[in-house]
């Protein structure tokens, strides 16, 4: 399994990106898949969810509302649409993906088996 992140940059306050991240190696059909984040200085954190089968979703309470999380199935890619992006939000977004967990599961660093190399975001002030 490899995935690739791509589309972090630099953008000003209240502005928005789209992150992909394309998916290789097997068939995803019944796995998860998130993007995590982690800002200078910090611990990587979870952000956004998905299930790849049936689209199911789940958000950390810092970006719901301005993030959403969804993916195209026949190109092995999920997004991440972020808008009314904040300072805070600085960080290396990591995708990650594992075989199906507990929906209770799916906000834990340690449930993914495999990740991306990351893609920097940053967002001027």
């Amino acid at each position: 399994v490899q995935l690739q992140a791509f589309g972090g940059g630099l953008v000003q306050a209240g502005g928005s990106l789209r992150l992909s991240c394309v998916a290789s190696g097997r068939t995803f059909r019944d796995w998860d898949m998130a993007w995590f984040r982690q800002a200078p200085g910090k611990e990587r954190e979870f952000a956004a969810a998905i299930r790849w089968s049936g689209g199911t979703t789940v958000y950390a309470d810092s970006v719901k509302g301005r993030f959403t999380i969804s993916r195209d199935g026949p190109k092995n890619i999920i997004y991440l649409q972020m808008n009314s992006l904040k300072p805070d939000d600085t960080a290396v977004y990591y995708c990650a993906t594992t075989p199906r967990v507990a929906y209770s599961a799916l906000e834990a660093l340690s449930s993914y088996d495999y990740w991306g190399q990351g893609t920097l975001v940053t967002v001027s002030s």
